[in-house]
């Protein structure tokens, strides 16, 4: 039997998802940030605040944003004056995110083309590990956590943003109504891309629950594993420990 994972609804050959994943960002990087903000009434920007507050990054630690692309999450953590490396397979989001730093005068950032189930950093090299947003488009979920593991030093962290399962009783139809009828309208109107965007939506709904995506994160070799509900487990903050 051959090896198939998820695009969206659909099952594919793991060998053209990646593919697959590249086109759908290559289409929305312009306005990927603009259509946030309409999907999530800018709730997104509150979400990113809480999870680099989670992350306390601090001055001098080397930490690898991965899927980090348009800079958003690198932004706020740059801040701080952290040495950060922004990574991401898609070319055209890290150069958004570049774009960007220019605009805001930014410099310091690294940037670099990077697939997360391959990266090319040595091992122990960052103190922290962080992905918003991006883990439930990779491939191989299993092989991307073995390498945050791996590139992470002892005591290094690792922290992921992402959708998950809401838990809230009887949330479940509006939020299906809005995701599956109204976000692709949005993505037709502002991005000119509905199937981008009913793409997203459906990786959303693919995406292991919390307690089984803790549980991938134990088995790739974290300690400590948590998970923090945001709206009900709309969105959710995985953590873990390298020991």
């Amino acid at each position: 039997m051959s090896d198939t994972v998820s695009f969206g609804y659909a099952d594919v050959p793991a060998t053209e998802k990646t593919a697959k994943v590249g086109e759908v960002f290559a289409r929305v990087a312009r306005r990927y940030d603009i259509m946030n903000d309409a999907m999530s009434g800018g709730m997104h920007r509150l979400w990113k605040d809480r999870f680099v507050a989670r992350v306390k990054p601090r001055q001098g630690e080397r930490i690898l944003d991965m899927a980090g692309g348009t800079g958003d999450i690198a932004f706020r953590m740059h801040k701080t004056g952290a040495d950060v490396t922004v990574a991401d397979i898609n070319g055209a989001m890290l150069e958004v995110g570049q774009q960007r730093a220019e605009k805001r005068g930014l410099e310091g950032l690294t940037w670099i083309e990077q697939n997360a189930e391959e990266l090319s950093f040595a091992d122990a090299r960052f103190d922290a590990y962080t992905i918003a947003f991006g883990i439930r488009n990779v491939t191989h979920i299993d092989k991307a956590l073995a390498e945050a593991h791996r590139v992470l030093k002892r005591g290094g962290r690792f922290f992921c943003l992402e959708f998950s399962t809401n838990e809230w009783p009887g949330f479940d139809e509006a939020y299906d109504f809005y995701s599956h009828r109204i976000v692709p309208k949005l993505g037709k109107a502002i991005a000119d891309d509905e199937e981008s965007y009913r793409y997203l939506i459906e990786s959303i709904r693919r995406f292991p629950d919390m307690p089984t995506f803790k549980g991938m994160i134990e088995t790739a070799g974290f300690v400590q594993a948590k998970v923090e509900p945001i709206l009900g487990g709309l969105v959710a903050i995985h953590s873990g420990w390298k020991i």
